[in-house]
C-alpha cells in the first residue's frame, strides 16, 4: 500500500469529508521530518479539534495554462484557480495532488488551500504569444474555481474577464451555484457561443450530501442554479456525478427528471473513481457514516472496476465494466429517454479569439 492514516477517528469530524490525515508514502512524506509548531503536538496528543480552520495560502506560479495529452478527455488545456477545495467531497479524485506540497490528501486538502491571484495576468500573457492557438480551456477539472474562497478572490471571475475580453472559449464544472454570481459574463460568453457551464448533483438527500461534500452547495441550490442557467441563455449540463453504488445510485433517475424538468438538454453520469490515497479515505468514510454497507459498497466498486479499487488506465477508467456498470448504464438510458434529453456536445468558438499584445493588454481596434 502507498498510504497510512496519520489517526484513524473514533467519530465523525465535524463539517468535512475526509476523516483523517491520508499520509502518501509515494514521494517519501511519511518519512519526512517536519518542523511542527504547538498545535500539531496538542493534536497528537488529544486528536483534532472538532471544527478545523481553513487557511489559504497565495501561491505565485510562472504559468497558469495546463496542458495535457490524455486521450481520453475531451479538452487539452485547463486552468485549476485553486488547489484543494473546500467543499471537502470525500470521493474527490483531485485529493492526491496536495502530497505533492508535503500535505495530506486528506483533511489538508480541504483546509490547507491555495490560490493563485495572478492567474488573470499570466493567462493574458500566455494568450498573447504569437504561437499560441485558442481552443476551449476548461475550468474546474481538478478542484472547484466556486468553491467557498472564490467569493473573496474572485480569480474565477479575472479569468472569465479575461476570455470575454480575447474572445476565448470556456468550459466550467462546478457543483456550486456560487457560478451564478458571474451570471453577466456568462451571458455575454454564452451569446458568443464561447461557454458552457456543467454542475454536478450528487444525490437529492441534503443530509447525505452534507456528509459526502459537506460544504458544497445543496443539491436544491445546484438545480436552481441549473435552472437559472437555462432561462439566460446559458448553455447548461447536468452531470450525475459520481454515482456511488449503494448509496447515491438511487436518486440517478430523479436526478435526470428535475434536471430535464428545469430545461437542462444535456446529461450524463460518471462513476465513482478512488485513485490513489482516495480509495482509503473513502473507506474510512464508509465505516464512520455507513459500516454496515461499506463491504457491499467496496465489493460493487471492485466489480465495476476490473478487480480493484480503481482502474487507471486511459479509456476504462471513465468506463466501467461488469454487471453493475451495465445495470447503471442502462437505468441512465432509459431515464433519458423518459425525460426526453441526452448528453449534448457542446460548439464553442474558437473563431473570434482576438490576443492580447505583448504585455498582456487587448489591442485599442
Amino acid at each position: 500500500m502507498f498510504w497510512h492514516m496519520e489517526r484513524r477517528p473514533e467519530s465523525e469530524v465535524s463539517g468535512r469529508g475526509a476523516q483523517s490525515g491520508a499520509v502518501p508514502q509515494r514521494f517519501g512524506l511519511a518519512a519526512r521530518e517536519v518542523d511542527r509548531d504547538w498545535r500539531h503536538h496538542m493534536e497528537s496528543l488529544d486528536g483534532p479539534p472538532v471544527k478545523l480552520r481553513t487557511t489559504v495560502i497565495e501561491e505565485r506560479p510562472r504559468s497558469i495554462l495546463t496542458f495535457n495529452t490524455s486521450p481520453d478527455i475531451g479538452f487539452d488545456r485547463s486552468i485549476n484557480a485553486y488547489r484543494g477545495c473546500e467543499h471537502g467531497c470525500i470521493y474527490c479524485f483531485a485529493r492526491p495532488t496536495h502530497a505533492y506540497h508535503d500535505l495530506s490528501p486528506g483533511l489538508d486538502f480541504e483546509t490547507r488551500l491555495f490560490a493563485k491571484p495572478e492567474a488573470a495576468r499570466l493567462l493574458r500573457e500566455t494568450l498573447a504569444k504569437p504561437a499560441y492557438r485558442p481552443r476551449p480551456i476548461a475550468m474546474g477539472t481538478n478542484t472547484d474555481p466556486y468553491q467557498p474562497i472564490e467569493r473573496r478572490y474572485r480569480i474565477t471571475r479575472q479569468i472569465l474577464e479575461v476570455c470575454l475580453d480575447t474572445r476565448h472559449p470556456v468550459t466550467i464544472t462546478t457543483k456550486s451555484d456560487r457560478v451564478c454570481d458571474d451570471m453577466d459574463l456568462l451571458v455575454e460568453l454564452a451569446a458568443l457561443d464561447l461557454v458552457a457551464v456543467g454542475i454536478s448533483v450528487t444525490t437529492l438527500d441534503a443530509g447525505l450530501s452534507a456528509k459526502l461534500e459537506p460544504r458544497a452547495a445543496s443539491p436544491a441550490k445546484r438545480l436552481a442554479a441549473l435552472g437559472k442557467l437555462v432561462e439566460a441563455g446559458v448553455p447548461a449540463h447536468c452531470a450525475v456525478a459520481p454515482v456511488i453504488p449503494a448509496i447515491t445510485d438511487s436518486f440517478m433517475e430523479e436526478i435526470v427528471a428535475q434536471a430535464a424538468g428545469l430545461g437542462v438538454r444535456s446529461v450524463g453520469w460518471i462513476p465513482l473513481r478512488l485513485p490513489n490515497e482516495v480509495a482509503p479515505l473513502f473507506r474510512e468514510w464508509l465505516s464512520v457514516h455507513f459500516p454496515e454497507r461499506g463491504d457491499k459498497v467496496m465489493s460493487i466498486v471492485r466489480s465495476i472496476r476490473g478487480g480493484r479499487d480503481n482502474d487507471p488506465r486511459f479509456f476504462t477508467r471513465m468506463k466501467p465494466s461488469g454487471v453493475w456498470a451495465d445495470l447503471f448504464r442502462a437505468r441512465f438510458r432509459v431515464a433519458a429517454a423518459r425525460a426526453g434529453i441526452g448528453k449534448q456536445r457542446f460548439a464553442l468558438d474558437s473563431s473570434r479569439f482576438r490576443p492580447p499584445t505583448a504585455n498582456g493588454q487587448l489591442r485599442l481596434l
